[in-house]
């Protein structure tokens, strides 16, 4: 068969009149009605209406248009002798190109203020219907749903007089999943307006952002999906080697860990967990207090800041091989002396709406939590001795940090920066000690904090004998009057927060 006629009605009019220009020197006819049809006969285009076809005209405020018999027959009529003959019968055309894109809710729902009323009045029921008709009569009609399609349709229809069956295939699966991400984006809007944190079915439509060179392996196969227009990570590639599985996941846990502070911080993570982090005056040396919390295992890290990233900074790097950076800005001068490092990803990460949930997948299902945001309930001091205020100063940026690593985690740091970090270990014990070797020399006088509580003195232990004056954890074991008179013969302080962080 041929495209013979074409149903054109769209909310985004970008290419429109070429594309259509193209359709009836090709022979089309064209069919529209509304904001469409006027702006093809403004540009001198013959387009029949929606109610030519119908014999009725639009109702409910241009609401109801294309619902009709004489519409989806002429869309879902296959090639066959019997819907030839139904269609005759009842004075219904073929339709053989259908030409749809949808009101703009989500950009709708996306502006602040947005009343109910202007959010539901941008639900497309119509165009809805006209594509996922067309879609399912793949075999024989061509459907569009977004501009970027128009050429490569025009063309073929040009050169074969309709589209290659393949071509057809491929607009239908993409006309679903524009369909799938819409009615999704509806109900996570109404879900959010009743208050839902966790929805009673879920679901997930992203287009893909990129092709994956590999996994977190060489032989397992990946790839980015995101929601349209955020781009990676909410953010802009500046230069450097594409994103890997692994490089997208580390910048995450940076920048997710970078969030927390705000004075001048510096994050740098390796394997999803930190390995330095500091906060201070600038960035450069803020970025050195950072490093020198573990500068073997920084090596081929990526790096985060919550500043501009500037040249000072970039000469603080040295000749440390990173995998990427991320910043809200870059200076020139910054570029340009990071351009010799062909191989290192710089991202200028856009501001986001940090999410309300973290999914994870399991074995045939998903996992949803809350973010891990809570705040310090009541920090209640359980030991005889006290802590100074500069302890109680490096106890809270250390379980600022600590909630940031594997479980089991430990960190061991002053009120600017990490010290020693052991996390990811089986053993809390094997964790503290991991830390203290870390920290080396500089444990003496620091502070320890843990994710979850000491099920046994043993770990206090091990930090008092390497120098540690103070811990913070949330408390809560059978044994925490143990743990607490342990603190209280090695001579140290300690406080429990009430709040536990695992982060598996």
């Amino acid at each position: 068969m041929t495209t013979r006629r074409a149903l054109l009605s769209v909310y985004d009019k970008t290419g429109l009149i070429e594309f259509a220009r193209g359709l009836s020197g090709a022979g089309v006819e064209l069919v529209s009605s509304g904001g469409t049809g006027k702006a093809l006969r403004e540009a001198g285009l013959e387009v029949a209406t929606v109610e030519d076809l119908t014999g009725l005209p639009s109702v409910l405020g241009g609401r109801v248009k294309t619902l009709h018999p004489a519409i989806h027959g002429g869309i879902l009529a296959q090639d066959t002798a019997e819907d030839a003959a139904t269609l005759e019968e009842s004075g219904w055309g073929w339709i053989d190109l259908v030409v749809v894109n949808l009101y703009p809710f989500v950009e709708t729902i996306s502006k602040a203020g947005v009343t109910e009323v202007e959010a539901i009045e941008q639900i497309d029921i119509g165009g809805v219907a006209l594509i996922r008709a067309a879609a399912k009569n793949f075999k024989r009609v061509t459907v569009i749903t977004t501009p970027e399609d128009y050429a490569a349709v025009l063309a073929e229809i040009e050169a074969e007089g309709d589209t290659l069956l393949e071509t057809r295939r491929r607009l239908a699966k993409k006309a679903f999943a524009v369909t799938a991400a819409y009615d999704t984006a509806i109900a996570g809007y109404f879900a959010g307006e009743s208050g839902e944190v966790l929805p009673a079915a879920l679901s997930i439509t992203m287009p893909q952002e990129m092709i994956l060179r590999y996994g977190e392996n060489p032989h397992q196969q990946a790839a980015l999906y995101t929601p349209a227009g955020v781009g990676p990570l909410g953010a802009d590639q500046l230069q450097g080697k594409p994103l890997s599985y692994n490089n997208l996941l580390d910048i995450d846990a940076a920048w997710t860990a970078m969030s927390d502070f705000e004075d001048p911080a510096i994050v740098i993570v390796k394997h999803l967990s930190p390995c330095g982090i500091a906060v201070g005056e600038n960035l450069p040396e803020t970025f050195d207090a950072a490093l020198a919390s573990d500068p073997v295992s920084a090596y081929g890290s990526v790096i985060a800041c919550n500043r501009t990233f500037d040249k000072p900074t970039a000469t603080a790097l040295g000749k440390l091989f990173v995998e990427a950076i991320a910043a809200p800005e870059f200076t020139e001068e910054a570029l340009e002396m990071l351009a010799s490092r062909k191989n290192c990803r710089l991202l200028k990460m856009k501001p986001l709406e940090d999410p309300a949930v973290m999914m994870r997948s399991v074995r045939a299902g998903m996992l949803i939590q809350t973010m891990d945001r809570s705040e310090d309930a009541e920090w209640r001091i359980v030991t005889e001795k006290q802590p100074t205020d500069q302890e109680m100063a490096a106890l809270r940026f250390a379980w600022k940090v600590v909630k940031h690593v594997k479980s089991n985690a430990i960190v061991i740091a002053n009120e600017t920066a990490t010290l020693g970090i052991g996390g990811g270990q089986p053993s809390r014990v094997d964790a503290v000690k991991i830390a203290v070797e870390k920290a080396g020399d500089r444990v003496k006088g620091a502070v320890l904090a843990s994710d979850a509580f000491f099920p046994f003195p043993d770990g206090p232990e091990v930090a008092a004998q390497a120098g540690v004056s103070a811990i913070v954890q949330p408390g809560g074991s059978i044994r925490d009057d143990v743990v607490i008179e342990a603190a209280n013969k090695l001579g140290i302080s300690m406080v429990f927060t009430g709040v536990r962080h695992f982060r598996h």
